[in-house]
């Protein structure tokens, strides 16, 4: 069946012998020509399909030999807005009859209007209430007209029912009022605005049944009054008496005269004082008419009407127009030099945004610009590190110019010095802009420390009384800014026992630039990429600059040890930890955080040449003790050594770089304001913008780029699914069904700590039910299925002659583990956060000699600093929260030296939260460490019903 009957609409449809109809699909019916018929109210308009097989006839008129007649043929009626949708889709379709691809193309146009609010409340003619297109702007009314000229004349074939005299015969309606009765249709369709409840008192425009509004009639033209009239405004500012001195004097008025412009045809335009007399145009109407009842101004009978509304519009914008209405002819004002400032500061442009142009003399000059520019123009400072170490200070001022020309210092003082809104300047008369004259009396601002000046060059912005402008740098600064993107002159530096790479040794020129000119940096190459190296490669080139000072996790003392004993023999190292603390005055010293934290006055009173801080996330902090600690030390130059520059925010970032280089990034809290709140937030012009500020001061390269470490081999990671087993499934239903049940009744921070219990206990049992139930002599085998995965795993690595390391967050696992392996003669060794330094370096070079071919590990004691490249299998018993964490730990295997292949395995529960947090991080991996970074902290806010859904076993 192709139709359906709807409800009468209530009027008959002229020739139309039956009720509108709705079609299920009009895919077909695209192929006929469609006919519009408008009705009252305008929604109830439908468009009729010529369709041989339609159930409706109707009256159309064909011209036939060169006569008009009229004939019944068969038609599908279908209202307007069941049509409006297939009718803007079949403008480009195949095989879609011409007449229907124009009614096509003005639907299109229909819905614009709607979605640009183009519309405004109105009465018909029979006072029903209604939506009509409108305010129209010029450019909709020409491409009302132009679709009008283009109108087939089947599209309109439907003969108006009364012509105009019977001598006319058949008469078709005309194109242009016909486009606008469709416009009208389609938006009377479309907002059903409840808010039209309360601005009238009834359901009018609001539902779609028509409802009689006769007392309505007024507050529909007030709303809409003026916004579809046929004229709009501009002012036309002419200055008399011009004249004055050469210092400037000058003897003028300013008057607004009113010009009234023609939407219809924009080159009509008139002056308000000629409309009011009923005269010609003025001569500024190119093509236009005169005479008749529009008084010989082509503007029409409205026109005054119109352009006094228009007027009280503008008003609300600049209420300096009211005065306008207080005349009897609206037509020109007498400005004082106020409310020419008032336009020049921003009013003009307020009038504009309203539609009210307004044109200046061509007597007077706009031409004045202002741009702040930072630094000193007579040269650079004389000691570059001493300026941007922020003990010199730099000047930061307005600089004013007239046609891109700067001013001198003699034009500025006039300029200052003015007292009206306009000044001599240069053998002509120039509009000054009330801001750009605040800012020739106050052309000093306030001065700039190295750092601030070298951050402004660098963004292209600087902050002035909390607002941020645009800056330009003077020529040296922008040479300051271009050498700190050109690598410095350094070849590998004599005493150095080893190759650079390629990437290496432009690490090292990179590092030798930014601290000959006492700036820091952050080196954050990947895991095993060999900073430790570049570090020493620097500390030999930067020979005689006094000694370096190395700041680094306790289990990776030996560790620089060795790198330096290997790759710079000769030079002195010492350990400044244990008992005896005593630094030196040349090579490097070592030391921990925890050391350098409680010695860090000490540390602060030694004269050190370069302050290193290795693993820099251990301060990324800034509040806390060992962070504050750090900042005591001075040195000639700092660097921080990472893989992870950010792991959970860029408050992080911040953290390093204000150790590193401080002042560059200014107080915290602005840079949460200006840089992280919007970057974090997806501003992409604020990203770029910070990636122009801390690119000189990071060094960042990853693995993966092309040519950075091509020699390493390939690395496969494969997520492992496996079962629970009963026992585990048991224990998992029980635990979600016990606690859901506490954190829905919780809340604030007991809700809080109740999820963190939840979390833990599922990943425990998800490891081990020995593991959750804390047994203190439990039977390991077949109770768990990642046990069994890893016993699998363990025979096929050993039997190949390989090795493995097994991360898992918890100690308890671990030696679990650890007892397991063992009991099935399995060479296994423990490796956690209480292992003393010296043994911790024993077990590695135990595993590097192939005596231990599965080394457990505590993800969080383990997962950095450990160079453990006999490994060539790394199995995630269980997963960590933040998956660079997981990368780290991976990268212990995964690093420069290693020669095999290496294969990551990630132990995954099925159906369980393990499973759920692996598809998010497999999903949308990005999303996951900007979400997930910060641990279990994450999902304490979720909603009990996100919560239960996360944690479900399915």
């Amino acid at each position: 069946m192709r139709q359906v009957a709807v409800p009468d609409c209530g009027k008959p449809h002229l020739r139309c012998t039956v009720h509108c109809t709705a079609v299920s699909s009009l895919t077909d019916l695209v192929r006929h020509a469609a006919v519009f018929q408008p009705g009252d109210p305008p929604r109830s308009g439908v468009v009729a399909f010529l369709d041989p097989d339609g159930e409706s006839t109707m009256t159309v008129a064909e011209q036939n030999g060169g006569k008009v007649r009229t004939q019944q043929v068969a038609a599908t009626v279908v209202p307007v807005n069941e049509a409006v949708a297939a009718l803007a889709r079949a403008r480009t379709g195949p095989g879609v009859h011409p007449a229907t691809r124009f009614w096509g193309a003005v639907a299109l146009v229909a819905l614009q209007l709607v979605t640009r609010g183009r519309v405004l409340p109105g009465v018909t003619a029979g006072e029903h209430d209604s939506w009509r297109a409108g305010p129209l702007d010029t450019a909709d009314v020409q491409r009302v007209r132009d679709l009008a000229d283009a109108m087939p004349a089947t599209a309109r074939a439907v003969p108006l029912a009364n012509p105009a005299s019977q001598d006319d015969g058949i008469r078709l309606p005309d194109a242009e009022p016909l486009v606008r009765a469709f416009l009208d249709a389609v938006a009377d369709t479309m907002p059903r605005s409840p808010g039209a409840v309360r601005a009238t008192g009834t359901a009018a425009y609001a539902a779609m049944k028509p409802v009689k509004v006769p007392h309505l009639r007024g507050w529909a033209e007030e709303v809409s009054a003026g916004l579809d009239a046929g004229v709009r405004l501009s002012l036309r500012l002419e200055v008399d008496h011009l004249g004055g001195n050469s210092a400037g004097g000058l003897a003028a008025e300013f008057r607004a005269v009113v010009q009234v412009h023609s939407l219809a045809g924009p080159s009509l335009v008139v002056d308000a004082a000629a409309l009011w007399q009923g005269g010609g145009h003025n001569g500024r109407h190119s093509g236009g008419h005169s005479g008749g009842h529009s008084g010989g101004h082509g503007l029409g009978p409205r026109a005054r009407i119109e352009t006094t509304l228009a007027v009280r519009r503008a008003a609300r914008v600049w209420p300096c127009l009211e005065h306008l209405l207080g005349n009897a002819v609206p037509d020109q004002l007498t400005l004082s030099d106020g409310d020419v400032d008032d336009l020049l500061a921003g009013a003009a442009d307020r009038l504009a945004a309203a539609g009210v142009e307004v044109h200046w003399p061509k007597s007077l000059v706009r031409g004045l610009s202002a741009r702040a520019v930072i630094g000193e123009r007579d040269g650079p400072p004389s000691d570059l590190p001493s300026f941007l170490g922020g003990r010199q200070l730099t000047s930061f001022d307005w600089q004013l110019a007239l046609g891109g020309e700067p001013l001198t210092a003699a034009e500025m003082d006039r300029l200052a010095e003015a007292h009206r809104p306009v000044v001599r300047l240069r053998d002509q008369w120039v509009l000054i802009d009330p801001d750009l004259a605040r800012k020739a009396r106050r052309r000093d601002l306030k001065a700039l420390t190295g750092l601030e000046a070298l951050s402004a060059a660098l963004t292209g912005t600087a902050e002035v009384d909390g607002e941020q402008i645009e800056a330009e740098p003077t020529a040296w600064l922008r040479e300051l800014r271009e050498r700190l993107t050109e690598p410095a002159d350094a070849g590998p530096p004599p005493g150095l026992a080893a190759t650079l790479r390629d990437y290496q040794l432009a690490g090292l020129r990179w590092l030798a630039r930014m601290t000959s000119l006492g700036l820091g940096g952050c080196l954050a190459d990947d895991m095993g990429l060999g900073k430790t190296i570049t570090l020493i490669a620097l500390h030999l080139h930067r020979t005689g600059t006094g000694p370096t000072l190395v700041v680094c996790p306790a289990s990776l003392l030996g560790n620089w040890e060795r790198e330096i004993t290997r790759f710079a023999p000769g030079v002195p190292v010492r350990r400044y930890h244990g008992a005896a603390r005593t630094p030196a005055d040349e090579g490097f010293v070592l030391t921990t955080y925890a050391t350098m934290r409680l010695d860090a006055a000490r540390l602060a009173a030694h004269p050190w040449g370069l302050l290193v801080a290795d693993e820099a996330q251990h301060v990324k902090n800034p509040a806390s003790g060992t962070a504050q600690a750090l900042r005591e030390i001075p040195a000639g130059a700092r660097v921080a050594l990472t893989g992870t520059p950010v792991e959970n925010n860029l408050s992080e970032l911040w953290a390093i770089l204000d150790w590193t280089t401080p002042g560059l990034l200014g107080p915290l809290s602005r840079f949460r304001a200006r840089w992280a709140k919007p970057v974090e937030s997806g501003d992409r012009e604020a990203a770029d913008r910070l990636a122009r500020l801390v690119g000189p001061f990071l060094l960042r390269r990853r693995k993966s780029d092309p040519g950075i470490a091509p020699e390493l081999p390939p690395k496969t990671e494969t997520d492992r699914p496996v079962p629970l087993t009963s026992e585990q499934a048991g224990l998992y239903e029980a635990a979600v069904r016990e606690i859901m049940t506490q954190i829905r009744d919780a809340h604030g921070m007991a809700r809080r700590g109740l999820i963190v219990k939840l979390l833990t206990g599922l990943k425990q049992i998800c490891n081990h039910p020995a593991h959750y139930l804390h047994e203190s002599d439990p039977r390991l085998p077949g109770r768990s299925g990642k046990l069994e995965l890893l016993d699998e795993l363990v025979d096929t690595i050993t039997a190949e002659d390989g090795a493995a390391l097994v991360f898992t967050q918890y100690v308890a696992m671990a030696r679990l583990l650890e007892r397991h392996l063992t009991s099935r003669g399995v060479s296994t060794q423990l490796l956690h956060g209480g292992t003393p330094v010296a043994r911790r370096e024993e077990m590695v070079r135990r595993f590097q000699d192939g005596r231990a071919p599965v080394f457990l590990l505590s993800l969080k004691a383990a997962g950095t600093g450990l160079n453990l490249t006999r490994a060539d299998h790394v199995i995630h018993y269980d997963r960590w929260w933040n998956p660079a964490v997981e990368d780290q730990a991976t990268d212990r295997a995964y690093r420069i030296g290693q020669i095999r292949p290496v294969q990551v395995h990630r132990l995954i529960t099925e159906g369980t939260i393990e499973d759920r947090i692996a598809g998010m991080l497999a999903a949308k991996r990005s999303l996951a460490e900007a979400v997930l970074a910060s641990g279990e902290a994450a999902f304490t806010e979720l909603t009990d019903a996100d919560l239960a859904a996360l944690v479900e076993l399915r």
